[in-house]
């Protein structure tokens, strides 16, 4: 399906006013569900659902649009019939009872018997409904789970061979999820066909493969993708009754077209020692035959405190490039964010790294420039760029409303005191547009003040102002 929002003119008095009013997260009124048009909460989420007909002649065709005035390009019809399967769910009522999906609002989204508490922020992404499995998707190559982390934390091109889209797709996303609470800034694809729109890119021997994860079924990609330079081949996912075989890193040039047998395919040389603690953990547990669900908390906790292992001297360094607050005045911009610098981060870790939360041994320095030149640190570095900046713009605000406004505008002259009247209202509406981390005492009292410097203007120029908005 495809999940972009219809574009549509807003009807007076029409959902664009109810969602207005309701608070979101709840249930609408009696009346404001009235004055909704057809499927205005449905498309608040969704573009359209379709229906693909499997004829074994013809092949997959899309039979039914839904809503029947949603419009589909060709391109996209013939994408959603490759990645479809013969199914019986109705994933389209749940759908329409979901209140809009209004930013930084927790909501909770029925789907399919299951209730999903979602931050609805404006870049939300839901992976899947259901927590992935950690164990059972790691569990042919737990052996590797370490090497597999380094990868996934640096962004590498890797591939995913498996028996059936289920296993492809909860492997792909057990990769992303193991550098959890780092978020994973690449692509990733869990379910990749030969009719994807990207297949030529990905194939292609001209170019070296780019960032991303894919998850494939079809053995023709063990022939096509051969040159990337990270492969995982696994079988069916089961959890055997003994302690898998541990199998040893591959190169590539030993993975055959059709029958390579199960495994990792890499010549990649991992920075950190292995820990064969987490090993024995995860083995000693396969033989008390503990429940896959106690596994994959084992796993999920290793992974968590080896990112936040790596992570946390990062925190530390990007910390302290923000500017103190007695740098801060109210009468000048905010201050700007020192520039990071790989040198001077690495002299941090000499006293401050990783080895004050982790017991492993290894590169780490080499681990964290590679990670440096990767799309993770890009996306975690703006990310943390962002916030501190918003922070800066809010104790500016703050900085602002401590001063005694009027006292400085009867200083000044009356083009001096409106144009800082619309500055502060600017200052207002960046606070609620950027949702900067301000009190909302704080915004009441710049509203006061913005207040009382226009009444102590002349008559005119009061009734300019009070109907000024912002420029």
């Amino acid at each position: 399906m495809s999940m972009s929002r219809r574009e549509r003119d807003p009807e007076p008095g029409g959902a664009e006013a109810a969602a207005e009013d309701a608070e979101p997260g709840e249930p609408e009124s009696p009346d404001q569900c009235l004055s909704l048009l057809p499927w205005d909460r449905f498309s608040a989420w969704l573009h359209c659902v379709c229906v693909v007909g499997f004829d074994l002649e013809l092949g997959q065709a899309v039979e039914v649009i839904y809503p029947p005035h949603s419009k589909l390009t060709d391109k996209e019809k013939t994408n959603i019939c490759y990645l479809s399967f013969p199914d019986s769910n109705s994933v389209c009522s749940d759908i329409d009872r979901w209140p809009p999906p209004v930013p930084g609002k927790v909501l909770q989204l029925p789907i399919m018997g299951v209730i999903m508490k979602a931050d609805a922020q404006i870049s939300m992404a839901l992976p899947t409904v259901h927590e992935v499995d950690l164990f059972r998707c790691f569990c042919p190559v737990f052996f590797h789970i370490q090497m597999l982390w380094e990868l996934v934390l640096l962004g590498e091109p890797l591939v995913v061979m498996a028996p059936s889209p289920a296993e492809s797709s909860e492997t792909v996303l057990a990769l992303v999820s193991c550098i959890s609470p780092l978020k994973y800034c690449s692509d990733f694809r869990p379910y990749f066909t030969i009719h994807d729109s990207e297949f030529k890119e990905y194939t292609t021997r001209t170019q070296a493969p780019p960032s991303v994860i894919l998850g494939v079924t079809n053995p023709f990609f063990a022939k096509t993708l051969q040159h990337w330079p990270h492969i995982i081949r696994i079988g069916d996912i089961k959890l055997p009754g003994e302690v898998p075989k541990q199998v040893k890193v591959k190169k590539l040039k030993n993975l055959k077209t059709l029958d390579s047998k199960p495994g990792v395919y890499s010549s990649y040389k991992p920075y950190l020692n292995k820990d064969e603690e987490i090993v024995k953990q995860l083995q000693k547990g396969v033989q008390q035959k503990r429940p896959t669900e106690a596994q994959s908390v084992i796993l999920r906790r290793y992974f968590l405190e080896l990112t936040e292992s790596f992570i946390i001297p990062l925190e530390r360094y990007v910390a302290s490039l923000m500017p103190l607050q007695k740098c801060i005045s109210p009468w000048k911009s905010p201050p700007q964010l020192r520039q990071f610098s790989q040198d001077d981060f690495m002299k941090t870790l000499e006293k401050a790294g990783p080895q004050l939360t982790s017991g492993l041994k290894g590169d780490w320095i080499g681990l964290y420039r590679h990670f440096l030149k990767s799309p993770n640190f890009d996306g975690w570095f703006r990310s943390r760029q962002r916030e501190m900046t918003q922070k800066l713009e809010a104790l500016h605000l703050e900085a602002l409303c401590n001063e005694n406004l009027v006292f400085w505008s009867q200083k000044h002259t009356e083009v001096e005191t409106v144009d800082l009247v619309l500055k502060l209202k600017n200052k207002l509406l960046q606070a609620d547009t950027e949702r900067l981390p301000v009190k909302t005492d704080t915004l009441k009292k710049l509203q006061t003040h913005i207040n009382d410097i226009i009444l102590a203007l002349p008559d005119d120029l009061q009734d300019i102002l009070l109907k000024t908005g912002t420029t």
